[in-house]
């Protein structure tokens, strides 16, 4: 692991920011307290709120932890797609008995607000997805004594992310769960996503920053795979999804491992972004026509989804999950943790000893 990196965690393993709560203070104390880097997802929340969690986490552990944001989304969506849409979600909102969000809310997700008060009252990490900041930014947190790591896609927004000063890329292959951080949503490229191997090796070869790798990562032989490629650590989201601190709607971590859930997609249909989740009966009906209109289908269709999980029907939920959640394991974070680093110290001792028996 580069330096920055291991002054931080004793295990090359970071839990991801998950948006929407499953990334708790709990989950992320829980996480860091146990050797790894924790992350909270200040997406979707108000910079107040995002800074309450942050003093909660505080009085949790002492540990380092991350803070993930959202990157403000240019406005390129189609009133009158959004507005279609509106439409067509009319039987769900008769279904659920609840009203369709505004899609003219705000696109910044409250960004200056929260860069202010992390570079006035700085914290370990602060990660960025949908985009990479500008240098003046990037510089304040350097400044600060905050590490950044910049979420890319294809070796291109690596390069971006190096140019512009960033530490640390967080390199996320399509197999990730929940939102797809690429720099420019262009409906022209949906299915276009590349491997987190085969990204991997890419970046590795095109910038000189220290690679977290993220993508349908469960096991610790995974985990070691992705050192032997070149990363400093690896990403888990889907993982910590289901543990007890998770702050996730319980019908979401039990479909993880659920046989009514088969399979997972992309899909634009809850929030307007491309977005991998557990294939149900709202992503088969709505996925095909959604809009590439983010965050304004993600507000049209947030009171639906809370009134879905009130009501026990996953059917109507944006289940977030990673292509490896059939093999996501129910148990504490801190076990976990523990788990992981274990598997990966087996594989990787079996990995140098398969090697010197080459060599011999």
């Amino acid at each position: 692991m580069s330096s920055a990196l291991t002054d931080l965690c004793r295990y090359p393993i970071v839990q991801a920011p998950m948006a929407g709560g499953a990334s708790s203070p709990q989950l992320v104390a829980a996480v860091s307290e146990a050797g790894a880097l924790g992350f909270l997802a200040a997406g979707y929340k108000t910079a107040d709120g995002m800074y309450e969690e942050i003093k909660q986490l505080r009085g949790l552990t002492s540990r380092p932890f991350g803070v993930n944001l959202f990157m403000p989304q240019p406005s390129h969506a189609d009133p009158a797609s959004v507005e279609v849409y509106r439409h067509q979600l009319a039987g769900e909102a008769d279904w659920y008995d609840t009203p369709l969000g505004e899609p003219d809310n705000c696109a910044d997700d409250g960004y200056e607000a929260k860069l202010a008060i992390l570079i006035d009252d700085p914290v370990p990490v602060v990660s960025f997805t949908f985009g990479c900041p500008t240098r003046p930014v990037l510089d304040a947190f350097a400044k600060a004594g905050t590490l950044t790591v910049v979420t890319v896609t294809t070796p291109e927004e690596a390069q971006v992310a190096q140019w512009t000063g960033a530490d640390v890329v967080c390199v996320q292959g399509v197999e990730a769960g929940g939102h797809q951080g690429t720099h420019r949503d262009d409906p022209k490229n949906d299915g276009a996503g590349i491997g987190l191997l085969s990204l991997v090796a890419q970046v590795r070869e095109t910038v000189q920053l220290p690679i977290v790798a993220a993508g349908g990562v469960m096991r610790g032989a995974q985990i070691a795979a992705l050192l032997a490629l070149g990363a400093s650590a690896a990403q888990l989201g889907t993982a910590f999804l289901v543990c007890p601190e998770s702050g996730a709607n319980a019908l979401h971590k039990q479909a993880m491992t659920n046989p009514l859930f088969v399979r997972t997609e992309l899909t634009r249909a809850f929030s307007g972004r491309p977005a991998r989740g557990l294939v149900n009966r709202f992503m088969r009906e709505h996925g095909p026509y959604a809009p590439a209109a983010y965050p304004q289908v993600h507000h049209i269709t947030s009171g639906l989804r809370k009134a879905a999980a009130k009501a026990g029907d996953a059917q109507g939920m944006a289940l977030w999950a990673g292509q490896g959640h059939r093999m996501a394991r129910e148990m504490p974070a801190g076990q976990l943790v523990e788990v992981l680093a274990a598997e990966t110290d087996a594989a990787l001792a079996a990995l140098a000893l398969r090697g010197a028996g080459g060599a011999a």
